[in-house]
């Protein structure tokens, strides 16, 4: 594929920000409706998966729009799903700057963040915002699953009240839903990723919300192989769907 002249100078520009700048910009300009937008999808791209038609195999994570701000300029890029967050239930800094790294060598970065984000109140009023858009432009609308990532505040956590309440609070609005148990930034985070502690966080979303949508559970990738076929069986008896 072609990068137009535009592309080259827009990552010029870009880098001549320090990262963390640069990456709010460009949050804002795709809020402002200034990003590119994709030619049509390749229906042999498209797959089903957890009750969801995804247009192409090729979506963004979480971490990029953590607030919810370009959830329709992202869709319009061309993304197969569309995953804002990791957002906890109260707003936070996160950890100190500077926190974010370029390797331009590797063409790469490095994220140290912490979970830095406006917390549910205002990431939901802008889900909700950007359904209201959604609905009110369905004829031209490009069909994008959009997923919530979910995580825990740096302290005073409560992890079996704080997940189940997240859920509710997005599962009308996402149409998957994520808990981030990965973070290394968040103390304590990673040792919920145990088969008991993910087994009781679980059972206590299913508890506490009588319908939700397809449930994902995010892993470190460093964890110990041995531990997986109990995390993975804990999993699957709590409901989730990957």
């Amino acid at each position: 594929m072609a990068i137009s002249p535009f592309s080259h100078l827009a990552t010029k520009l870009f880098h001549g920000l320090d990262p963390e700048s640069a990456h709010e910009a460009a949050i804002e300009s795709l809020a402002l409706g200034l990003g590119p937008t994709a030619p049509k999808d390749l229906p042999a791209l498209s797959t089903r998966c957890m009750g969801l038609r995804f247009p192409n195999p090729i979506g963004l994570a979480a971490g990029f729009d953590k607030n919810a701000r370009a959830v329709m300029g992202l869709a319009r890029m061309g993304f197969g799903h569309v995953e804002c967050g990791t957002v906890t239930p109260r707003p936070q800094d996160g950890n100190p700057k500077p926190r974010l790294f370029r390797l331009s060598e590797d063409a790469a970065i490095i994220n140290r963040m912490g979970f830095n984000g406006c917390g549910i109140d205002s990431f939901v009023r802008r889900l909700e915002r950007f359904r209201g858009l959604q609905a009110s432009r369905s004829a031209r609308w490009r069909a994008v699953p959009v997923g919530a990532n979910l995580g825990i505040n740096k302290t005073g956590a409560q992890p079996l009240e704080d997940y189940p309440y997240l859920v509710s609070r997005v599962s009308t609005l996402a149409d998957y839903i994520t808990i981030n148990l990965s973070s290394p930034n968040t103390p304590g985070l990673r040792d919920l990723q145990s088969a008991s502690s993910l087994g009781d966080i679980l059972n206590a979303i299913g508890r506490n919300n009588a319908t939700v949508p397809p449930l994902l559970v995010k892993l470190a990738p460093d964890l110990d192989p041995q531990s997986l076929p109990d995390i993975v069986e804990a999993a699957v008896e709590g409901g989730a769907s990957g």
